[in-house]
């Protein structure tokens, strides 16, 4: 097992797919960052704490905790570094050649959701890191550093969790469709479309709360949305997302022939 999660990194770092997930990650939390602190305190109603339409004061217990969970917004990138992880072996066609030097394709799966799984963690806290760093600068410049302590740490923990989280299942996403386009495609369409329906409409907007997406909210923060689960409940409703799509995958993958 050891030598096939080995195998996965040297495909993973000899293309420079994860330099540029990983750069636009950075650069994605960075501008969120600066415009968040940049408007902060500065729109209606915001000097009362925040209500609807308003962004919290620099400085306030809510900003800190809103600005610090901005890494979670790059989910999708993660998930797609999941998702390409497992497609490239049908895009580029060596899932033959893969599967014939180890049989056994469930140990294949296994070997790529753990390779994938463990790159996401350094991945998850360079994210993270920047998310902190450019928040200390910018909201620094405006007096109010905010502290590593408390509910900060777990708000930084639990994005970077949510982003080992969604790779995860960008991998068994990868694995229950195949095809590379159609399984990013499908992924950008439920994230921004489908989760963003059924949180819209009021007869059905209780069940968000139980989607991918109402569990990263409950795991990190958010700013004004429906009932959420509490942030353990969320976490591990997240977590059981991850573990049912790589199960899925890995079945999947075991049972149909490869083309």
């Amino acid at each position: 097992m050891t030598a096939l999660v080995r195998a996965e990194w040297t495909k993973l770092f000899t293309t420079r797919v994860w330099i540029g997930l990983l750069a636009g990650a950075c650069v994605l939390v960075a501008g969120f960052v600066v415009l968040f602190t940049s408007f902060a305190g500065d729109t209606p109603g915001s000097a009362q704490g925040g209500p609807p339409g308003g962004l919290p004061p620099v400085g306030t217990e809510q900003f800190e905790q809103l600005v610090l969970a901005i890494g979670a917004n790059v989910t999708v990138l993660f998930l797609i570094l999941g998702i390409i992880g497992m497609t490239q072996e049908y895009r580029h066609r060596t899932a033959t050649p893969t599967f014939l030097t180890t049989p056994r394709r469930g140990r294949v799966v296994v070997a790529k959701l753990t390779a994938y799984a463990l790159v996401a963690v350094p991945f998850a806290l360079v994210v993270v890191a920047v998310n902190y760093g450019v928040v200390a600068v910018a909201a620094g410049a405006r007096g109010a550093v905010p502290e590593l302590t408390g509910d900060n740490l777990r708000v930084l923990a639990s994005s970077g969790l949510a982003l080992v989280i969604y790779t995860v299942i960008g991998v068994g996403l990868g694995a229950l469709v195949r095809n590379q386009v159609g399984a990013i495609v499908g992924g950008l369409v439920y994230l921004f479309v489908v989760e963003a329906i059924v949180r819209q409409i009021s007869a059905i907007a209780g069940a968000y709360k139980w989607l991918p997406g109402g569990a990263l909210e409950a795991l990190t923060a958010t700013l004004d949305g429906p009932d959420l689960l509490e942030p353990w409940q969320g976490g591990l409703l997240l977590l059981g997302y991850g573990l049912v799509a790589a199960l899925l995958g890995t079945l999947l993958a075991v049972r149909r022939d490869v083309v």
